[in-house]
């Protein structure tokens, strides 16, 4: 039996047994595990584009290629970052068996982040513009420019589908989740290759096929909404009281996205300042690599990290405080052996990771002297991933924000300038700089949770912006 139904059953003095925490461990999997699935099905869906278009050549891979991280910089990352507000909202609600409450607000956040496209897909018609007047090479920006208006109906289908995705998320409905997924991704390869190559329609193919994959798994997730008893309790009708919960949505989305993009935005800053070091193309080519392995790895305690919050926030919202200390003991243990597991594969790979990205031997040669670096930034993504989900199911994205503002802003990009310039250890001295500011992330919210007080009456009946605060004294009365 479920450690919340057990809970909620009356027997609310179990023991931390191994036996408990066994349970929890499993159910924790049971959400975890599919997920994984499900973000590598939606971070490779633009990866099997760009694929397809380098075959077209130089100008459409590296047109395709700046389109493609521009529009996740300016626009994929701020839709999910405000949809993370649901984590807190949807997942209280849930566990409080407010089900109609529940229902609602995946109405409030979709009507919500479908609004908050259209600023978003204005930026992107202006994008070939705006890369000209930066000074890129013209040629290059217009085309870009082009994949990114053909990508805006993308955009709109992303934010319906994050909705959605929070809604079989936060119910543990996660089967729906992985079998969309899998369906969505042999669709895409198959129409993706017509678009560009059968119909010879090019990048703006891609792009289309892109949208086209995103709106196919919304269509689908819907009807299983629509359509499955399991869905029943918290299947409710679109009415007005919708717009009722703006401003609360908005109240925890905003700090939410500022959480996300902080931390999402530095990297990629990481990647342009290394266009600045001695013998760009080497640098960039090294930073881009340790980022598209890192990125790649991130999505598995990504995927924990998203249990861990379905549970707390379960928990939480159904006055259980025991279950949520549980669930947070069970995600940890569970991101730090996948962590190990990882690491030490990425450590034993070294002298031939190198070659998966280039046959050039000083590329190759960089990369194994960068994989000790890599193995540590392995272990401080799988836990600050996992600490952040944490976060968002209790309704910390306040403190998170300004967490991820300081560790990556204020101490890791300067000292990974400094190390990098000043210091002359290059793309090696960047990267230090930010797992520098990744340690530090993992620190300060291992404390706060750590500190967190779990009583059922402070998370019952403290609203969550009260608790941000609540919680940023305890960070700092230790110090």
């Amino acid at each position: 039996m479920d450690l919340l139904e057990k809970d909620r059953e009356g027997n609310r003095h179990f023991g931390l047994t191994w036996d408990v925490f066994a349970q929890e461990v499993k159910d924790a999997s049971y959400v975890g595990g599919p997920m994984v699935a499900v973000n590598w099905s939606l971070f490779f869906l633009q990866i099997i584009s760009l694929m397809m278009v380098g075959h077209l050549g130089k100008l459409a891979l590296s047109s395709t290629a700046i389109a493609i991280s521009l529009c996740a910089v300016s626009g994929f990352s701020v839709i999910f970052g405000l949809s993370c507000a649901l984590e807190t909202l949807c997942g209280h609600a849930y566990g409080a068996q407010k089900y109609r409450k529940f229902g609602v607000q995946i109405h409030t956040a979709i009507f919500c982040l479908t609004l908050s496209c259209f600023p978003l897909g204005l930026l992107w018609m202006f994008l070939g513009k705006l890369l000209v007047f930066l000074g890129q090479n013209p040629l290059i920006s217009h085309e870009a420019g082009k994949f990114a208006v053909c990508l805006i109906p993308a955009l709109f289908g992303y934010a319906t589908l994050q909705a959605l995705i929070r809604f079989f998320m936060m119910q543990s409905l996660i089967i729906p989740l992985f079998i969309s997924s899998l369906i969505i991704l042999c669709f895409h390869i198959s129409f993706c290759w017509v678009l560009v190559f059968k119909f010879e329609i090019g990048c703006i193919g891609a792009a289309f096929a892109i949208g086209s994959s995103y709106w196919l798994n919304v269509i689908l997730l819907g009807l299983y909404m629509k359509f499955s008893c399991s869905c029943a309790k918290t299947r409710v009708p679109i009415s007005k009281e919708l717009f009722q919960g703006i401003r609360e949505f908005f109240g925890l989305a905003i700090p939410s996205a500022a959480m996300v993009c902080l931390e999402w935005w530095s990297f990629e800053l990481l990647t342009l300042i290394s266009g600045l070091l001695p013998n760009p193309e080497l640098e960039t080519s090294i930073l881009s690599i340790c980022v598209s392995i890192t990125t790649t790895l991130y999505t598995i305690p990504e995927a924990i990290g998203s249990a861990a919050s379905t549970r707390v926030s379960n928990a939480l919202g159904a006055g259980s405080p025991q279950v949520a200390r549980v669930a947070v003991l069970a995600a940890m243990f569970l991101t730090s052996s996948e962590a190990i597991l990882m690491s030490a594969i990425l450590f034993a790979s070294k002298h031939v990771l190198g070659y998966v990205f280039s046959n050039e031997g000083d590329v190759v040669d960089y990369v194994t002297n960068m994989v000790p670096l890599l193995c540590l930034s392995v272990l401080m993504d799988s836990m600050h991933g996992t600490l952040s989900g944490i976060a968002r199911g209790i309704g910390w994205q306040h403190l998170g924000a300004w967490v991820n503002l300081g560790v990556y802003y204020v101490l890791g990009i300067p000292i990974a300038a400094t190390l990098g310039f000043w210091v002359g250890l290059r793309a090696k001295g960047l990267w230090i700089g930010i797992t520098i500011g990744s340690i530090c992330q993992v620190t300060l919210l291992s404390i706060v949770t750590s500190c967190a007080d779990w009583r059922k009456e402070l998370i019952t009946h403290v609203p969550a912006l009260s608790r941000c605060c609540i919680s940023f004294t305890v960070l700092i009365c230790p110090l």
